[in-house]
């Protein structure tokens, strides 16, 4: 249905001073720090996990020597989906409105609702990660990542609210990853990533030269010991704030390992206006096309909080 004259009374009438709603701040690029963006030339794209080696074995003098297999595990699929949305004005409204802010003010408002679109199905992979299953079958995180050979494998941190004590335990598992051979790969945390009620607690944890922890003894901060993740920088990259996070104590690490979180974009965001021959109505239409998924689990670790 087209927006018509009776839609937007006050602004057919001489004395309107302002139309609000749309001139608010946007957040529109939380994602960016969440997903690696690739461009994509086709309905879905794959990604599949090759295994390698595993450790090699002492061989024998005058034994044969042990041959091992490499094989493809687990494939991550992502596929291109489709997001438009569209409004249409009457030809009348369009005459009649007095202040030339009508197209510009709704235009606006359908890139806004484009881009939240955007930004609440790439968080949507953290909301609901610990329950969705990712490309080997288990959650995006669980303390259960089949693996060929070297059992199962966990990216879940224990359930606990974010805290010094609990962050030195997460980045001492991320540098226990082993690929599925068994064989440690080397990996490094790199940022932390927090709903925007855990702002304040995340910058205490991360930029205070000395530790936060309480001592054994009293319930007082141990002002002597250090705080060695700042110390050490074990999260070059700090921490981002993102506000779709829906879980209010949730909180995840991104690693170094490649080929974690991906986005790929198959078209851009195209808007197109055009005016119907027939009733006149005037149509604006905004299209994209884009995938949100994860490939390798080890690119993140996360906790549901307490």
């Amino acid at each position: 249905m087209a927006i018509n004259r009776s839609s937007i009374a006050k602004e057919l009438l001489p004395g309107l001073n302002a139309v609000f709603g749309i001139e608010y701040g946007d957040v529109n690029n939380e994602h960016e720090a969440l997903y690696d963006i690739e461009n994509s030339d086709r309905a879905f794209e794959e990604e599949v996990l090759f295994t390698g080696f595993g450790t090699a074995p002492t061989k024998g003098e005058g034994a044969a020597v042990t041959y091992d297999d490499a094989q493809e595990s687990y494939t991550a699929r992502y596929t291109n989906e489709t997001v438009a949305l569209a409004f249409a004005v009457t030809e009348e409204a369009m005459e009649d409105n007095l202040y030339d802010t009508f197209a510009k003010l709704r235009a606006r408002g359908l890139a806004r609702a484009m881009a939240n679109t955007k930004q609440v199905k790439a968080a949507n992979l953290f909301n609901n990660g610990f329950s969705d299953t990712i490309g080997d079958g288990a959650a995006f995180f669980s303390a259960s990542h089949p693996t060929i050979s070297a059992g199962s494998q966990s990216n879940l941190i224990a359930a606990s609210d974010l805290s010094e004590a609990t962050l030195e335990t997460a980045l001492t598992n991320v540098q226990k990853i082993e690929d599925d051979r068994g064989i440690l790969i080397g990996a490094s945390s790199v940022s932390l990533h927090i709903p925007v009620d855990s702002w304040a607690i995340a910058d205490r944890v991360l930029a205070s030269p000395g530790s936060t922890q309480v001592s054994a003894a009293a319930a007082n901060p141990n002002t002597n010991a250090i705080n060695a993740t700042r110390h050490m920088g074990m999260l070059p990259d700090g921490f981002y704030v993102n506000r779709r996070f829906t879980d209010t104590t949730s909180w995840w690490i991104k690693t170094d390992v490649p080929n974690g979180s991906k986005m790929f974009v198959r078209t851009p965001l195209q808007t197109k206006m055009e005016p119907d021959f027939d009733t006149g109505n005037l149509r604006f239409k905004a299209r994209e096309r884009y995938a949100f998924g994860v490939s390798d689990w080890r690119g993140w670790f996360g906790s549901q909080g307490s």
